[in-house]
């Protein structure tokens, strides 16, 4: 490297470092659950997708090894190669049939999925309409089609309907409204039914990425679309193997039959990428049979009373927490640096919680981005919320 790019690099860091904006990584001593390893202590962990706390159960775990000892640890190829096996033509019709699809197609991560679902579908005479605050991976998926781009402020169905006719007034062939069902940051449910009256009016498709959604929300866990009743009116969902459902890594899109053969045909991620691990589909398809049964009923029934408790003991404390009933909860402190003092007080009384700040979140609405697990018990969530009101009151945050 030359030494003038040297120095920018280290400038950089420098800048990153004087506005609070260095992101740490705590490396964990154990495995992933609701307590942790870091540094030979034991934390309450509240910053995990490990939503229904599957990501380390037995049956997950010995899931995922049966299924690397029959099928080897990967492929060393991408599928139309020789790097299909049997397991992931189970994995895709698992997913689909659970969130009620003809097909899905497999990606080595959520990014991917979001990343390559645009660009093989749509071309320049199409346009595409997403929410302001949607996910990177869906972003940068918009940014590599040549599709014409349009954003409406988030959640607005006012400024929805403004960008719907103003591409078809630009004359669009085909338009599709891309949306989180469950932005990542607020923890707030997007509102499918109006989405999907909108998009119907306009003729226009929808894409619901799902990722904090899917396992956790609606009836089966089916997630927003079951949660906001709006079943069969969603064109294309996207998701991820990475958080309610197993906790280790891979996405997928699902969609009607002939949508998935083109992005089997044309998705430069599907197509440049070697094969999903056959480890991670063994322990996904363990995670999903959980999730679709009684067992998986009752993690979200605890989930949903372990969020509903840690808010109502914070809100007690006089934080400022966004509204929702998601087991996202944020706390607001709006202040990057302020963010980062309390993830680093907490982590010294035995909580891990991160700090969230620009450019993750827009400038000036930093915080601390709580999750919950099924895996918590009632005393964790007591404790935790213990020690966010007695670190809040050490840095004074609140009264």
């Amino acid at each position: 490297m030359t030494r003038s790019f040297d120095s920018w690099v280290e400038q950089e860091l420098g800048n990153l470092a004087d506005f609070g904006l260095m992101k740490p990584e705590r490396v964990l001593g154990s495995p992933q659950g609701s307590r942790v390893s870091w540094n030979g202590r034991e934390l309450i962990n509240l910053c995990a997708n490990n939503y229904l706390g599957l990501a380390n159960d037995p049956r997950v775990v010995e899931a995922s090894i049966d299924a690397t000892r029959k099928w080897g640890a990967g492929l060393a190829s991408v599928r139309f190669i020789c790097g299909t096996q049997e397991i992931h033509k189970e994995m895709e019709r698992a997913i689909a049939s659970y969130l009620g699809f003809e097909d899905a197609i497999l990606f080595a991560a959520a990014f991917d999925a979001n990343g390559g679902v645009f660009e093989p579908l749509l071309d320049e005479q199409d346009a595409i309409i997403s929410d302001a605050l949607n996910h990177a991976s869906i972003i940068d998926g918009v940014r590599l089609s040549k599709a014409r781009r349009h954003r409406y402020a988030s959640n607005d169905m006012d400024d929805l309907e403004r960008a719907l006719l103003q591409a078809r007034s630009e004359g669009a062939r085909h338009i599709i409204v891309a949306t989180d069902g469950v932005f990542s940051m607020d923890g707030t449910i997007a509102n499918l039914p109006t989405i999907c009256d909108l998009a119907e009016r306009h003729c226009a498709l929808t894409l619901v990425d799902d990722c904090h959604a899917t396992g956790l929300l609606g009836d089966g866990g089916r997630g927003t679309p079951a949660y906001r009743k709006v079943e069969g009116r969603i064109d294309i969902v996207t998701g991820t193997f990475g958080k309610a459902l197993g906790g280790a890594m891979g996405g997928f899109i699902a969609a009607r039959a002939p949508v998935i053969e083109l992005l089997r045909q044309r998705a430069r991620p599907y197509l440049f990428s070697n094969a999903l691990a056959p480890g991670v589909c063994g322990g996904a398809l363990a995670a999903i049979e959980i999730t679709k049964g009684a067992e998986g009923a009752e993690r979200r029934a605890r989930l949903a009373s372990h969020a509903a408790r840690f808010r109502a003991a914070l809100t007690e404390a006089g934080f400022e927490l966004l509204p929702g009933k998601h087991p996202i909860v944020p706390v607001m402190l709006h202040d990057a640096r302020k963010a980062q003092a309390m993830a680093a007080a907490l982590l010294d009384a035995g909580v891990l919680a991160s700090g969230f700040f620009f450019p993750v979140v827009p400038q000036g609405r930093a915080r601390i981005r709580t999750q919950m697990s099924a895996e918590l018990t009632d005393a964790d969530v007591d404790q935790a919320a213990g020690i966010f009101r007695a670190v809040g009151q050490k840095l004074e945050l609140i009264p």
